[in-house]
This record gives structure tokens, C-alpha cells and sequence, in this order.
């Protein structure tokens, strides 16, 4: 089959909730893709920072293959042999005492959700029922009917209610607009060291101090969402770590599995997940001893390949080369690390328009927000793959 039949079968029968640039991934290997005609593409978006490893890492491979061949699914009715040693090796290299694995994204944050009501409740002393959980505008933490409660994007959330109480909406970068939030029932606030699907925000210098200044004051949980910018994807394990600061829970996902299966979970230290009893909270797949495997594996890459100096020296890299590319259609190069957003101007036309040329010359990325490209690409790149690519960047953001 070709691209534009498999296309065609795709829009007949699959529900049209994406927008995708039309091609179709037959292949992958480290930062590379190929199409059904086999067309060769350097992926610029590493599904949004799940691959930080590279497509089909041999080392995750291996793991994968191997822990199939024992056994992959227990549920966690029994115990398994991989998830006690994924339980510790994600302690030693995040510095938290507990986690709790589930699936997909949204999943732990509904996870971290449940766990800073349970610790108002009883910890903190809060009325049984009154918790309130702070949040910031421009925010994507997923799209449960929870998660959109708390969404400002009209396209996520309109259609989709009555929504779930217990959230307070803030601007996001604004630390006075936090303390002016908190009351006594405040139980947590949850915040993205930076904003990815939000355009690849990075909030003023000093903002996540001065959240954790804040939570500490008022005895309330600070909840980094690192789904998208844990685990190097900024040159640091954690986005939060650019400010020296700990959140009280983490939230990661995407990257913890290096592309290979779907593995989320919630760190926190033991006064806090220590607080879930048995039957209150699961997930028949979470903790399985195949995602395990494959998690310890990504882990193990990150860390030997020493894939979160390499975000830090090539997105400092990337970040300055694409900035001094004179673009009339160019507002703002940010990010850190390899998560970087190329901000047009509205007179531009959008980004869905360079994207769609840049894949014409071997480039994929994606517009995020109408009108920012966003560049984040496996951390295993090389300087050199970078210094291909950025001509056809510089010839695509200077067209007509």
C-alpha cells in the first residue's frame, strides 16, 4: 500500500480527532524515520518527548523482547520479578522514596489528583469533600473529564460537560496570583515547569521558587507535572531542577518507557504515598512486568548515555542557531534543552504551513497553538544531524 491508501483507510474508518501531516511512518531507527515509499525523515518531535531514547533503542529492545518471552502481564493481583527492581532503580535516580506506575499520562495525573485530596483530607485536615487544587491557565495535563475540567483551550473542554469541581484556574508565571489563591482548603498546586502543548512556555525567572516558597508557607503540596519536560528532555532530569527546586510530587511518563510502551507514574516521598491503602486506587496494566522491564531499560539508557548533559549542550546548541536565523516571520526562539518553540508572527500564516514544507524537505515537526513550531528531537542526536537540518530550517522559515 502507499501513503495517500493508507490515508484513505485511516479517514474511513478511525474517529478524526488529530490533525496528522500526512505521512505515514513504516520504519524508524535512532532520530530517523522512513515512509511507506521509503522517504527518509529526521523526526524533530520524538512523539512529543516520549522517544527521547531514539526510535527502537537496541538496549529497550532487548528488554522487551526478552522480558515477552517470560511473562508480561500479571496484573497486580500477584507480584512480579521486574517491578521491585523498577520500584528502586526510578527511586535512586529521582531521589524519591515511593512511585506508583500507571499507563498513559493522564492517568498519573488523575493519580496525583487523588493522592493530594486523600493528604488534605488527612493530613492537612481539610473538610471531607472542600479540596481545592490550583492550576494555571494555557495548562495540558491530558483530557479526562477531570483533566479538561481545568483546561482553557475552548477546543478541549466545550463539548464535554458538566465538569468536576474542586479547581482554581490562575495565570500561569504569576506567583502573586498563587498566593492570592491559596485558602485553607488549598491542597495542591499543580504546575508545568514549562508549558509544551501550551506553546512551549518557560515561565519568568524565579516563578518555580517561588511556587515552592509559597506550597512550603502554606502547607500545600506542589505537584510538578514533568510528563513532557522529565527526563532530560531540558538538560536536567527535571525542568524544575533549572530553579534548584523539589517538588512534593512529580508526574512523569512519555520518556519513561523510551517510545516502546506506555508507562507513567507519580513519585512522592513516603509521608505522602505512603498514604494509599490497598483497593483505593489501581490499574490492571500499571506496574506489569513487561512495562517494567522496558522502563528500567529507558532508565538505564538515560543514565548511561548520559542523555541529559548531551539535552543541555545540543538545545543550547539548536536554541542559538535557530535564533540567529533573520526570519521576517519570526517572533521568539525559547525553550530549554532539546524543547524548543520557534514563535511566528501572526502575519505569518501559521506553522501548520512550515511544517508541512519542512516535511517536504525531510524535517518532521509540529505546529502547537496555531503559530509555534516546536523542535524537540530525539536527545540522542547528533551535532552533526542538527547541523544538516538546519539549512532546509533557515530556507523554510524565510519563504514567502
Amino acid at each position: 500500500m502507499n501513503t495517500q491508501e493508507y490515508i484513505a483507510m485511516e479517514e474511513q474508518y478511525g474517529a478524526h480527532n488529530y490533525h496528522p501531516l500526512d505521512v505515514v511512518v513504516t520504519k524508524a531507527e535512532g532520530v530517523w524515520v522512513w515512509d511507506a515509499e521509503g522517504n527518509k525523515y529526521l523526526d524533530c518531535l520524538s512523539a512529543y518527548s516520549a522517544l527521547n531514547q531514539g526510535h527502537v533503542h537496541p538496549r529497550i529492545v532487548e528488554a522487551l523482547v526478552e522480558q515477552a518471552k517470560k511473562v508480561t502481564l500479571t496484573s497486580r493481583a500477584f507480584r512480579n520479578d521486574q517491578l521491585p527492581l523498577f520500584y528502586k532503580e526510578l527511586s535512586e535516580m529521582t531521589g524519591y522514596d515511593m512511585s506508583l506506575p500507571m499507563n498513559s499520562g493522564a492517568e498519573a495525573v488523575e493519580t496525583a489528583l487523588k493522592l493530594a485530596r486523600k493528604w488534605a483530607y488527612r493530613v492537612k485536615g481539610v473538610p471531607r469533600h472542600h479540596a481545592e487544587i490550583i492550576v494555571c491557565a494555557g495548562n495540558f495535563h491530558g483530557r479526562t473529564i477531570s483533566i479538561i475540567t481545568f483546561s482553557t483551550e475552548p477546543l478541549y473542554r466545550d463539548d464535554f460537560g458538566p465538569f468536576t469541581p474542586g479547581f482554581k484556574i490562575i495565570e500561569y508565571g504569576n506567583a502573586k496570583a498563587i498566593e492570592d489563591a491559596i485558602t485553607p482548603n488549598t491542597a495542591a498546586v499543580m504546575v508545568e515547569p514549562i508549558q509544551g502543548e501550551g506553546g512551549v512556555i518557560v515561565p519568568p525567572a524565579g516563578y518555580l521558587k517561588a511556587v515552592r516558597e509559597l506550597c512550603t508557607k502554606n502547607n500545600v503540596l506542589f505537584i510538578a507535572d514533568e510528563i513532557q519536560t522529565g527526563l532530560g528532555r531540558t538538560g536536567k532530569l527535571f525542568a524544575m531542577e533549572h530553579e534548584g527546586v523539589r517538588a512534593d510530587v512529580v508526574i512523569i511518563g512519555k520518556a519513561l518507557a523510551g517510545g516502546f510502551y506506555p508507562v507513567s507514574a507519580v513519585l512522592a516521598d513516603k509521608p505522602i504515598m505512603g498514604l494509599f491503602q490497598p483497593g483505593e486506587h489501581g490499574s490492571t496494566f500499571g506496574g506489569n512486568p513487561l512495562g517494567a522491564a522496558v522502563a528500567r531499560a529507558a532508565l538505564a539508557v538515560i543514565r548511561d548515555e548520559d542523555l541529559v548533559a548531551r539535552s543541555a549542550e545540543l538545545g543550547n546548541y539548536f536554541m542559538e542557531q535557530l535564533a540567529e536565523i533573520p526570519s521576517p516571520h519570526v517572533k521568539e526562539v525559547r525553550g530549554k534543552g532539546l524543547l524548543i518553540g520557534v514563535e511566528l508572527k501572526p502575519e505569518a500564516g501559521g506553522a501548520r504551513r512550515f511544517c508541512e514544507a519542512m516535511k517536504a524537505q525531510g524535517i518532521l515537526c509540529k505546529e502547537t497553538h496555531d503559530n509555534v513550531i516546536r523542535f524537540a528531537p530525539p536527545l540522542v542526536i547528533p551535532k552533526e544531524t542538527i547541523d544538516w537540518a538546519l539549512p532546509s530550517i533557515r530556507e523554510t522559515l524565510n519563504m514567502a
